[in-house]
């Protein structure tokens, strides 16, 4: 019988596999933006007025950084959902934890009840 301190985690591990998937999924959005820019810069609108190349540049930078950066942090909040089934890497799901802060509201939630868990010293002990 797993005591109530390991269900939380385990519970705060689904959460954040959740999140992880949730946060990759929605990231995805600007890639239209990216799509628009690549067209842009290849003169696929051809309406009359050309766009300039900079602003074509700036649309595909702009959208490559939130996504790349977007997944990699997605893929952050998954592993440290793993590290909290198994118990392991204390100081890194707590990091993570502060890092969800700034997702709001979702994240923000999940950050807090993650660090209220894992700051007890029951649980503490559970990844010693």
């Amino acid at each position: 019988m797993l005591s109530q301190e390991e269900q939380n985690l385990n519970l705060l591990s689904t959460f954040h596999y959740i999140m992880g998937a949730l946060m990759a999924l929605f990231v995805c959005i600007p890639i239209i933006y990216l799509v628009v820019g690549v067209a842009m810069f290849a003169d696929g609108f051809n309406g009359g007025d050309i766009a300039p190349r900079s602003i074509a540049l700036i649309f595909i930078i702009l959208a490559a950084v939130i996504v790349l950066s977007g997944w990699f942090f997605a893929i952050l909040i998954i592993i440290c959902g793993s590290k909290l089934k198994n118990r392991r890497s204390y100081n890194y799901c707590l990091v993570i934890a502060f890092m969800e802060c700034l997702i709001a509201p979702i994240g923000a939630i999940l950050g807090i009840f993650t660090i209220i868990t894992l700051t007890r010293d029951s649980v503490k002990q559970l990844f010693s």
